[in-house]
């Protein structure tokens, strides 16, 4: 059971990003899935969130109108699409699944600076 997330990097403020979290050994359409981020010193923060089937879409408030989070069920991925992005969005971006088991990525950083 594995998550691995891609698409991090620098970018520039104002700018977009789409993270990607690939899954294997489960299948993520069955379980809830959510990007966290984190910065040093500071607690793991929720981001979005995203039921297994139906209900709603939750969004920190930080993020409400920039970020996306959507799932591609026959590639087994999760992404987060970020646009609009601030210096405050720097972070390291974890995607997490939680159903019959809960699993976390690696993370991957996000820096947002010019």
């Amino acid at each position: 059971v594995q998550l691995v997330e891609s698409g991090g990097g620098l970018v520039q403020p104002g700018g977009s990003q789409r993270l990607s979290c690939a899954a294997s050994g489960f299948t993520l359409s069955n379980y809830v899935m959510s990007w966290y981020r984190q910065v040093p010193g500071k607690e793991r923060e929720l981001v979005a969130t995203m039921p297994s089937s139906g209900g709603r879409t939750v969004y920190a408030d930080s993020v409400k109108g920039r970020f996306t989070i959507s799932r591609d069920n026959p590639k087994n991925t999760v992404y987060l699409q970020m646009s609009s992005l601030k210096p405050e969005d720097t972070a390291v971006y974890y995607c997490a699944a939680f159903g019959r088991i809960s699993s976390w990525g690696q993370g991957t950083q996000v820096t947002v600076s010019s």
